[in-house]
């Protein structure tokens, strides 16, 4: 088995540039226009930085004179702050029963409030037991009532279904 060279990551530089003209962008930011890539090179070498290939896909490819180890410590820093300012998205469950009382339903409504208030979907869980799969209107009623409780501060995302012995609705906050 023949070793394979490592892929790298990122844009093109310097020798790996394969094009044979290159738009050139010097380290000020001057369009110098349509160069060959050995003038594009030798300024660079020049400059003392790196010709690094940023729009590979344009005709001819889009080369900028800049410093490359600088550059990809500034895509790392803008890609870790990205990653920071990025909410994601919890599935809280509540669980319920059908013949819940009423104490008992006002605090987990209460539960549900603060999970969309923190931007969280919530799935309501309604597991039935033994002869209350006779009784799904209950459930269907109580699912209802939930629904129409959050309608202010939450979307229905998927209707109340029967999977086995449970029935699920998933809300999301607006």
């Amino acid at each position: 088995m023949r070793p394979t060279a490592p892929t790298r990551e990122g844009p093109r530089t310097n020798e790996l540039i394969t094009a044979d003209t290159v738009q050139l962008i010097d380290q000020d930011g001057d369009n110098k226009g349509p160069v060959p890539l050995d003038t594009a090179l030798e300024a660079a070498a020049e400059a003392g930085l790196d010709l690094v290939e940023i729009s590979p896909q344009a005709s001819p490819p889009v080369c900028k004179i800049l410093d490359y180890g600088k550059y990809k410590f500034q895509a790392q820093k803008k890609a870790a702050e990205a990653r920071k300012k990025q909410k994601t998205i919890d599935i809280k469950e509540i669980k319920m029963r059908p013949n819940i009382d009423t104490h008992d339903y006002d605090v987990k409504m209460r539960a549900m409030m603060r999970f969309f208030e923190e931007g969280d979907k919530v799935k309501v869980t309604l597991r039935f037991r033994g002869r209350e799969m006779a009784h799904q209107e209950l459930g269907m009623a109580l699912l209802r009532r939930v629904r129409d409780q959050v309608t202010d501060t939450a979307k229905v995302e998927s209707e109340p279904k029967l999977e086995g012995r449970q029935m699920i609705m998933v809300l999301a906050p607006r």
